[in-house]
């Protein structure tokens, strides 16, 4: 009775919800992926550290080979990853169509997409190459592991499988650590600061398997990501963004590696 009591006076947001079920719902969603993949990065970084070597003597390979010498296996196994990985983008299209809005309420839909995409590879241009420097920096200065974007084998799928996974990538991210999250921040009263400092250390946060650089980068482009977003009120133009930059980096590194002599190779 006591509880029940206690749970009649806590404030109520959209859909009828409670401020407890809001914060138990925001850590499960990020328990079931990037608050995960957060913990599981940092453990990561911990072992790298403290390997004997330099960080950038280690490699981190992002898309590598699950069924190595058996393509087809390899193919269903890239394609059961990568939809899998978007299970948690699915819970909160109806979290938040429980709440009675959906998606669109973040700026998730085709109702904009020329926007979404003038956009989003302006943001890329801009975020790309400044990423790529500071990637090359921090690794020659010793604070970044080597990032090897893909090692799939050369069969006729890779490209393919490489761009939906940075499409992956970027819905996940994009709708979960700025839409989803600042929304629900907002319901719980975070002021519009600490909500934009938790959503950029998220991001960084499960990048620091890379390294120090990847932790940074990353939380720098957090930053500019969540400050774009509360301009435009959509996260379209933010996914179409991260794709962008993904799809060059994964398909970029196919087609240069061992064919230049500036880019990194484990």
């Amino acid at each position: 009775m006591r509880s029940q009591a206690r749970d009649a006076e806590l404030p109520v947001y959209e859909g009828g919800l409670a401020r407890r079920t809001l914060r138990n719902e925001t850590l499960l969603v990020l328990a079931l992926s990037l608050g995960a993949s957060g913990l599981s990065a940092l453990i990561d970084f911990i072992g790298s550290v403290t390997k004997p070597g330099g960080l950038k003597d280690q490699a981190a390979t992002l898309n590598a080979s699950d069924a190595p010498g058996r393509p087809w296996l390899d193919l269903v196994w890239q394609l059961f990853g990568i939809s899998t990985a978007l299970v948690p983008v699915a819970l909160v299209a109806h979290l938040l169509l429980r709440e009675g809005v959906g998606l669109r309420t973040i700026g998730f839909d085709l109702t904009r997409p020329r926007f979404d995409l003038a956009w989003g590879a302006v943001v890329a241009a801009g975020i790309g190459g400044s990423g790529l420097l500071l990637y090359l920096g921090a690794r020659a200065a010793g604070g970044n592991l080597t990032v090897v974007p893909e090692a799939l084998p050369d069969v006729w799928w890779k490209i393919p499988v490489l761009i939906a996974s940075a499409v992956q990538n970027a819905v996940l991210e994009e709708v979960i650590v700025v839409g989803y999250l600042l929304r629900r921040l907002g319901q719980l009263g975070w002021t519009p600061m600490a909500a934009l400092l938790a959503s950029s250390v998220l991001r960084g946060s499960y990048h620091l398997y890379q390294g120090i650089g990847g932790f940074f980068g990353n939380m720098a482009m957090g930053v500019i990501f969540v400050l774009l977003y509360r301009r435009w009120g959509r996260v379209g133009p933010l996914v179409a963004a991260h794709a962008l930059i993904d799809i060059v980096a994964f398909v970029g590194y196919a087609l240069l590696e061992g064919r230049v002599d500036w880019l990194p190779t484990a």
